[in-house]
C-alpha cells in the first residue's frame, strides 16, 4: 500500500493530565509515515513542557505550535494553526483527552486510498470509562451506534441531516484529504469550543462523499472536566446549539444548498429547541408505538 504522510494535529489547552497518553497513542501506530503537530491553546500547566519534551526527544517528527504571545484562542483556530502548517496528504485529529486504537491511521489510510472519491473516513467512537480503573467503570464502556451502513460510501449531503437530527453519529476520530479542508475553508474560529468538530463536518459532508465504516478506531474519555460535560454543567450547551444551528442556517444559504432533507431537518432541530417538551413527549410516543409494533410481530399479530 502507498504509504502518504499524514498530518496529526493535536490541540491542548491545560491538558496536562491526559497528553501524554494522546501523544503515546500517535507514537504507537502500526503505520509509521506521520508527523505530530501540538498545538498550544495557551496553557498555563505543565503540558506545555510536556509537549515541548516530546518535540525535543523526536524532532523530525513531531513539531510545537502555538498562537501569538502564547494566546488562548479556541478549539477551532487551534485546529486551524495545525492544518496551515501541515504538510500531509491527509490530516487526523486526536483530541489531547482522547487516545487511538493502534490500528487507526493503517486501516485509515487504506480507506481512502482504496476509494479515492471519499473526502473523509470515519468510524463510531467508544465511549470510555474504565480508563480510570475503578471497578464500577469497567463495565461502562460502549461503542456507539454509526446510524448508517457501514463500509459505504455516503455521497453528498446524506449524511447532514442524519446527524442534525442525532440520528446518526457525529463523524469523529475522522481523517481527511487536505486539499478538500483547505477548500472548504477549515474550521471556523468563532466556534471556540462546544459544536467546533460539527460546524466542520457539516462542511465537509454537504459537499463531499464520506466513507463510513463499522470499525472503531477512537477512544473518547469520559471525564467531569471535558468540553461537553462542562458545556452541560454550566449550561452554556443550550446557547452554543442555538449559536450553531443559525450558523447552519446561514452557511446553507451561502452555498446555496437547495437539499429539501436538509432543510427540513434543520427546520425540525430548530423546533426540537424551542419545543423541548413536546419534542420529548414525541420521543416517547415514538417509542411506545415501536415496542408494540414489536409485541405485535412477536407475537404474530391480533388474533
Amino acid at each position: 500500500m502507498n504509504q502518504p504522510l499524514v498530518s496529526v494535529v493535536i490541540i491542548f489547552w491545560n491538558a496536562e493530565r491526559f497528553l501524554r497518553e494522546a501523544i503515546e497513542s500517535v507514537f504507537a501506530q502500526a503505520y509509521a509515515n506521520w508527523e505530530l503537530l501540538l498545538v498550544d491553546d495557551g496553557s498555563t500547566d505543565g503540558s506545555t513542557a510536556i509537549a515541548r519534551s516530546c518535540v525535543e526527544q523526536d524532532p523530525q517528527r513531531v513539531r510545537y505550535l502555538e498562537h501569538p504571545g502564547h494566546a488562548n484562542r479556541g478549539m477551532s483556530a487551534s485546529r486551524n494553526l495545525g492544518i496551515r502548517n501541515a504538510q500531509g496528504a491527509y490530516v487526523a485529529f486526536v483530541d489531547a483527552d482522547d487516545v487511538w486504537f493502534s490500528n487507526t491511521l493503517e486501516e485509515q489510510v487504506g480507506i481512502l486510498e482504496a476509494y479515492p472519491e471519499a473526502a473523509m473516513a470515519y468510524g463510531p467512537i467508544e465511549y470510555w470509562y474504565s480508563w480510570t480503573g475503578m471497578p464500577e467503570d469497567r463495565e461502562r464502556d460502549y461503542v456507539e451506534k454509526l446510524g448508517v451502513t457501514p463500509n459505504t460510501v455516503i455521497q453528498p449531503p446524506k449524511l447532514l441531516p442524519l446527524f442534525l437530527q442525532d440520528k446518526a453519529a457525529v463523524p469523529s476520530g475522522i481523517l481527511v484529504r487536505r486539499h478538500v479542508i483547505e477548500r472548504v475553508g477549515g474550521f471556523e474560529d468563532t466556534f471556540r469550543g462546544e459544536y467546533e468538530d460539527q460546524v466542520f463536518c457539516v462542511k465537509i459532508c454537504l459537499s463531499a462523499p464520506i466513507f463510513a465504516s463499522g470499525q472503531c478506531w477512537y477512544r473518547y474519555r469520559q471525564h467531569r472536566d471535558s468540553c461537553v460535560l462542562t458545556g452541560q454543567r454550566t449550561g452554556e450547551t443550550h446557547s452554543a446549539r442555538l449559536f450553531f444551528l443559525n450558523w447552519v442556517t446561514k452557511y446553507l444559504s451561502e452555498q446555496k444548498s437547495k437539499d429539501r432533507g436538509v432543510w427540513r431537518a434543520l427546520s425540525l432541530e430548530f423546533w426540537r429547541f424551542t419545543h423541548p417538551r413536546a419534542f420529548r413527549l414525541l420521543r416517547r410516543g415514538d417509542h411506545l408505538v415501536n415496542q408494540i409494533n414489536g409485541f405485535f410481530a412477536q407475537h404474530g399479530g391480533i388474533k
